[in-house]
């Protein structure tokens, strides 16, 4: 089986200049891609300099653009993603690799509490696995940690459904277990970064709510649809027995919560149907059944 590594990185010359050593010294006869994603520092000739692969965009295409065109120009069988800012530590790949020989199709790295970039991303990290081990029945121990390790011809079944932006991981692992794909969780250290870190709390802070309601319409659209539209039947069934008691009628309002629940219910079919034939194409057109 051969093996590509693929980082994104967008001025991350201080990482690279420490993880891509690392990397050598940890894996022979390896593709390593490193994606340039608009950086204006040294990004780019670093790489060169350690025998990676790059690939550079003229302008920032975002995280997820970076890993869809690593994960396309990949020759390996195997996809190694990990962040190029010095976090993750090269060493624990092996150990992944051997997860995965185990029979699954993907393994995830997964982070401690002393691995958050804070407690605010703490305790937003933890809130995301919570939601998606709700959703999934798995135990879901990292949902955001971008360090894994893939076989690269299921990954390439999702690469369509993937954001430019933030977050791959979340989509990806959402993708795998919706498919009944086998993932795996191992503990890994992470050291602190080097350089600035490209999340802004205000900006991503909104993208990241966004990502709780697509982690649940990417998975069971059903799940998020059917107990919102029983909440708008119980709140009108509510109201009418408080309106036929007190006044003696059937209101407005409560006709209003009643179709807002029928509405709500039959979305949810409709983007449940939706989903299921998205994750049909994607498996036909890679010559799954």
């Amino acid at each position: 089986m051969t093996i590509s590594v693929i980082l994104p990185a967008k001025n991350e010359a201080g990482g690279l200049a420490k993880t891509l050593p690392a990397l050598n010294a940890c894996l022979t006869g390896v593709e390593i891609i490193v994606v340039d994603d608009g950086s204006t520092d040294d990004t780019a000739a670093i790489a060169e300099a350690h025998g990676a692969t790059v690939l550079s965009s003229p302008y920032s295409m975002g995280n997820g653009a970076a890993i869809k065109r690593g994960a396309r120009a990949a020759k390996g069988d195997i996809l190694i993603f990990m962040d190029a800012d010095g976090q993750h530590d090269p060493g624990c790949i092996p150990a992944l690799l051997a997860k995965l020989d185990e029979g699954y199709d993907m393994v995830v790295g997964a982070r401690d509490w002393a691995g958050q970039a804070g407690v605010h991303r703490g305790a937003a990290n933890a809130f995301y696995n919570w939601l998606a081990s709700r959703m999934t029945g798995f135990d879901v121990k990292d949902l955001t940690s971008g360090f894994r390790v893939v076989r690269a011809d299921k990954f390439l079944e999702f690469i369509h459904l993937l954001p430019n932006g933030f977050s791959y991981p979340t989509t990806s692992t959402m993708a795998f277990f919706r498919s009944a794909y086998a993932v795996a969780y191992m503990p890994i250290p992470v050291a602190k970064r080097l350089g600035k870190s490209h999340i802004r709390p205000l900006r991503d802070g909104v993208r990241f709510l966004l990502i709780i309601f697509k982690i649940a319409t990417l998975y069971s659209p059903l799940k998020l649809f059917a107990p919102t539209a029983a909440a708008f039947f119980l709140t009108g069934l509510s109201y009418y027995a408080y309106t036929f008691l007190t006044q003696g009628r059937f209101t407005n309002m409560s006709a209003l919560l009643f179709s807002a629940a029928v509405i709500i219910f039959l979305i949810g079919l409709i983007s449940e149907q939706i989903t299921g034939l998205t994750y049909l194409h994607s498996r036909r057109e890679k010559g799954g059944e």
